[in-house]
């Protein structure tokens, strides 16, 4: 494990004053620097997933535009819509991963695991794809809906196109996000937290079936033994857990205020004793399990977490975003650092903050948000 860490925080700035300043707590100083440099034909977009690996590379998983959705065919498929970027430690571009890729269509997440496989999380294809550290796909989670439902094509006026949809080249309807495998319901605005459906056959709102079908998840992150678990966090409300090989285990959780319950499951983050922090943005909490999904604890001093992530080492740290809520874009938008009993030890809270922090990899008790002094 590399002594270095990178927090990379990549968003849109906020006017008015950071909640965090209330808090009588130091503040972690920064510098802002626009590290990244692209050609001159590829634009960043909307940066959803930043990771690290420990080169010090930076990947970059972006939505680029809205899906497509091909009609000329009897199944109607999704494609296109997010990008995956690598550059290296000086922000150079190295190259664009998975161009074209079947599972690419609205990025949620990247994340680099600890022998530096890069994973991304696609909220509309409801998939979670591991890349090797030369870019070939190793394992797909989740499953992509086979064909899309279009309206049918009559002989009376065309209906209203639906919001956040437009009309594209012969052929191809351009739509906003929509439903992934499992028949996930069609998404709202970005990063809406309304409760969709995601019910399990005769289980409770929220809770999914138990197997490997999400319905637009969030983030995944791994424990010591390799075991994968992913924040199944828009359409459901749980947290579903994989070996190392990629076969389910279990999954826990549905929608609620109880602990144990979540409402929107947005990042999850594991310490070196297999907890597992789950950042339960709805219910403005980080709630704490054990690899088995026992509740432990949980913390209520964090705003609306939205990513999380925790440090190695003997004396580990978790830095939470604490995401501005989607009714009032004018608080908010901080990095808190805590230890891992919940109290909170630092946080960003300039005036000129992010509006929803993006939070890549921890990688040592030191880290960094493009080039930061004191985090």
């Amino acid at each position: 494990m590399t002594k270095r860490c990178s927090i990379v925080a990549v968003a849109a700035l906020l006017a008015g004053l950071p909640a965090a300043a209330q808090f009588a707590v130091p503040e972690i100083r920064f510098e802002s620097a626009d590290v990244l440099k692209f050609p001159d034909n590829i634009h960043l977009g909307e940066a959803a997933g930043v990771a690290t690996n420990s080169k010090g590379d930076v990947f970059v998983y972006t939505r680029t535009g809205h899906p497509t959705i091909s009609i000329g065919s009897a199944r109607p498929f999704a494609h296109g819509g997010s990008r995956l970027f690598q550059f290296d430690r000086t922000g150079k571009f190295v190259r664009e991963i998975g161009q074209g890729s079947y599972g690419f269509l609205f990025a949620q997440q990247a994340r680099v695991d600890p022998q530096d496989n890069l994973w991304v999380v696609d909220q509309m294809s409801s998939m979670v794809i591991k890349f090797d550290a030369n870019g070939q796909v190793q394992l797909l989670l989740g499953r992509k809906a086979e064909s899309e439902q279009v309206p049918a094509r009559g002989t009376g006026p065309a209906p209203a196109a639906p919001a956040g949809a437009a009309a594209g080249a012969a052929g191809e309807a351009i739509v906003g996000r929509g439903a992934g495998g499992g028949g996930g319901r069609a998404a709202g605005p970005a990063d809406a937290e309304g409760p969709p459906a995601g019910r399990g056959r005769g289980g409770p709102p929220g809770a999914g079936a138990q197997s490997d079908v999400f319905q637009r998840p969030t983030d995944v992150a791994w424990d010591g033994a390799g075991n994968i678990y992913v924040a199944d966090g828009f359409g459901n409300s749980r947290v579903a857990k994989f070996d190392k090989n990629g076969k389910f285990v279990k999954s826990w959780g549905s929608r609620g205020l109880a602990p144990g319950q979540f409402n929107t499951p947005h990042g999850i983050a594991i310490d070196a004793q297999g907890l597992v922090y789950i950042a339960d943005s709805g219910n403005r909490r980080i709630q704490v399990f054990d690899g088995d999904g026992n509740f432990k604890t949980q913390f209520l001093n964090v705003g609306t977490p939205s990513a999380i992530c925790i440090t190695p080492g003997p004396r580990q740290y978790l830095y939470s975003s604490n995401s501005n809520p989607p009714t009032d874009l004018d608080v908010d938008g901080e990095i808190y650092k805590l230890d891992l009993n919940g109290r909170l030890l630092a946080a960003a809270r300039t005036s000129s903050m992010l509006e929803k922090p993006a939070i890549g990899e921890c990688r040592s008790s030191r880290c960094t948000r493009s080039r930061s002094a004191d985090l």
